[in-house]
C-alpha cells in the first residue's frame, strides 16, 4: 500500500468515526465538543471523497494490468492499454491534489478578525500611511464581501491615525489577511517636505484571530474595566457621555479601548472581544514559537517587529521582504488589490510545509 493511500484511510476511518460521534446524544448535549466534531466532520469530507478517487484509480490499475497479462484478445488488450494509460497520467496529478490536501491547515484560518496597525517611526507620515493602508485594506475587504468596522482609532496631530483597530467578519478573513502582520515601510516624499527629499517611515500592522469563547476562557475577575469620556471625532453625542471602556487584563497588563461605538454596552462587547483575541494571539505565538525552535518559519514567523514589506513611492513599486517578490503596481496595490501577494505568500508557506511533510 502506498504511503499517500494509507494516510488517507487512516483519515476515511476518522471520518466514519467522527460522524457517528456527532449523531451521539451525550456529544450532542455538549455544545462545544459538538462544534468542534462538526467543523472536523466537514474539514474531513473533502479528502474523504479524495479517498474514493484514489482508491478508485489504484483498484482500476491493478484489475486493468491484471488483464492484460491475461487477455489474448488484441481488441480487449487495447481497451485496457488504453485504461491503463489514462489512468497513469491521472494518478500524479490526482497524487499532487491530495499532497496539498493533507497539508497541515491553520485552524485559526476560517476566522473572523481583528486587525491593528498603529504608526511607528516618522511621526506624521506615519500616521498619514497608516490612514493610506487602512483605506487599501477596506477597499480589499469590500471586494472580498467581508464586512469591517472601526471599534477604536486615535487620530494623528495633523492627519491620519496614530492607530486604528478594525473588526473584520466574513469567510476565511484571517487565513488570508495573517501574512500582514509586521513592519509595513514607505519610502516617498512627505506632504511637508519642502526639499522634495524622500523619507522613510513605519507603521506596524498586528493580525489577531477573533478568538470566540470557545477558544479562550476570559475570566472577567482578572479584568479591570474604567470608563472614559471619547474623544475625536464622533459628534456631540460621543462626547457628552462616558462610553468608551478601558479594559485591562490584570495578570498580564494588556489594555485594550474601545470608543468609537455609539454605546457603553457595545464598546465593552467589542473590548472584551479584543482583548480575548490579544490573549489567545498571545498564547497562539507561544505555541509557535516553541515550533519555530524545531523549524524555521519563512513566512508567517509571527514576529511583530519584523520588516515584512516596503511601499517604495518613487518607483512604483512593492516588495515583499519574505518572498522577495517586487511588483510595480503601487497604484492599483494602493486601491486594495492586493491579492496576488496574499496568494504568493500563501503558495511560499504550503511549499515550506509540504517541505517539512517530505
Amino acid at each position: 500500500m502506498s504511503d499517500l493511500l494509507s494516510k488517507l484511510e487512516a483519515i476515511h476511518f476518522r471520518f466514519i468515526e467522527v460522524g457517528k460521534m456527532i449523531t451521539d446524544q451525550d456529544i450532542i448535549s455538549d455544545m462545544d465538543r459538538f462544534i468542534k466534531l462538526s467543523k472536523e466532520y466537514r474539514e474531513l469530507e473533502e479528502l474523504e471523497s479524495y479517498y474514493k478517487r484514489y482508491s478508485n484509480v489504484l483498484s482500476n490499475l491493478t484489475s486493468g494490468k491484471a488483464l492484460l497479462e491475461q487477455e489474448t484478445d488484441p481488441e480487449m488488450r487495447e481497451m485496457a492499454k488504453e485504461e491503463i494509460d489514462a489512468l497513469e497520467q491521472e494518478r500524479p496529478v490526482l497524487e499532487e491534489e491530495i499532497k496539498m490536501m493533507l497539508i497541515p491547515k491553520d485552524p485559526e484560518d476560517d476566522k473572523n478578525a481583528i486587525l491593528e496597525l498603529r504608526a511607528g517611526t516618522g511621526g506624521d507620515e506615519a500616521c498619514i500611511f497608516v490612514e493610506d493602508i487602512f483605506r487599501m485594506y477596506t477597499m480589499y475587504f469590500k471586494e472580498m464581501g467581508w464586512q469591517a468596522e472601526v471599534i477604536n482609532s486615535s487620530e494623528g496631530t495633523t492627519k491620519g491615525f496614530k492607530e486604528i483597530t478594525i473588526q473584520i467578519t466574513g469567510a476565511g478573513i484571517y487565513g488570508a489577511m495573517k501574512f500582514e502582520s509586521g513592519v509595513h515601510r514607505v519610502q516617498r516624499v512627505p506632504e511637508t517636505e519642502s526639499q522634495g527629499r524622500v523619507h522613510t517611515s513605519a507603521i506596524t500592522v498586528a493580525v489577531l484571530p477573533e478568538a470566540e469563547e470557545v477558544d479562550f476562557k476570559l475570566d472577567m475577575n482578572d479584568v479591570r474595566k474604567d470608563t472614559f469620556r471619547a474623544s475625536g471625532a464622533g459628534g456631540q453625542h460621543i462626547n457628552k457621555t462616558e462610553s468608551a471602556i478601558r479594559l485591562t487584563h490584570i495578570p498580564t497588563g494588556v489594555v485594550v479601548e474601545c470608543q468609537d461605538g455609539r454605546s457603553q454596552h457595545k464598546n465593552l462587547e467589542q473590548a472584551i472581544s479584543v482583548l480575548r483575541s490579544r490573549l489567545y494571539q498571545a498564547e497562539l505565538d507561544r505555541i509557535h514559537n516553541e515550533r519555530a525552535a524545531q523549524r524555521k518559519t519563512l513566512v508567517s514567523t509571527g514576529d511583530r517587529s519584523a520588516k515584512i514589506r516596503t511601499y517604495n513611492y518613487p518607483q512604483g513599486r512593492i516588495t515583499d521582504h519574505r518572498i522577495n517578490k517586487t511588483m510595480y503596481n503601487l497604484a492599483s496595490f494602493m486601491n486594495g488589490d492586493i491579492q496576488e501577494i496574499i496568494d504568493s505568500l500563501r503558495m511560499a508557506e504550503n511549499a515550506e510545509k509540504l517541505k517539512g511533510q517530505e
